[in-house]
């Protein structure tokens, strides 16, 4: 018996409709899954890799998934603390507002207001950046994703 689900999309969900997370905000294709910068900014460098299927859970993915996906992860990790000059990575995968397998990666920097704290316990107003600065740091990004694949 395997627990791996059949490649299926769900009408309901919103990574799989394409309504979040934002096109404009799309980092790359990384082959199973796709980074896109998170909306809020107030951590720079927030991102979240998406697995491109529909998934929940990630006893759902085949063993292969799941180490590729890991990889996937671990890649946008090092291109942010590259990019970013984070001082730690913190790394979410929760599910229960969006129920699609998908990570968020946030930079932690020397500059971050509650290091001690994950970013959902950190009251603030989203940052919600020009397109200008978004398409700035997704190159930067970019170019960090090439020089560590």
């Amino acid at each position: 018996m395997t627990l791996h689900q059949p490649n299926l999309t769900d009408p309901s969900c919103k990574a799989c409709t394409g309504t979040w997370p934002r096109a404009d905000h799309f980092i790359a294709d990384l082959g199973l899954s796709k980074a896109y910068l998170h909306d809020d900014q107030f951590f720079a460098g927030w991102t979240v890799v998406v697995f491109q299927r529909h998934a929940t859970e990630l006893f759902h993915l085949s063993p292969t998934e799941r180490l590729q996906l890991m990889e996937d992860v671990t890649t946008v990790a090092n291109a942010l603390a590259k990019t970013y000059g984070a001082k730690k990575i913190n790394y979410e995968l929760l599910g229960n507002q969006l129920p699609h397998i998908h990570w968020h990666i946030i930079p932690r920097l020397a500059s971050d207001p509650a290091p001690l704290e994950p970013v959902w316990r950190v009251p603030h107003e989203p940052v919600l950046r020009p397109s200008s600065e978004l398409r700035s740091d997704i190159q930067r990004i970019q170019d960090r994703i090439r020089s560590v694949r």
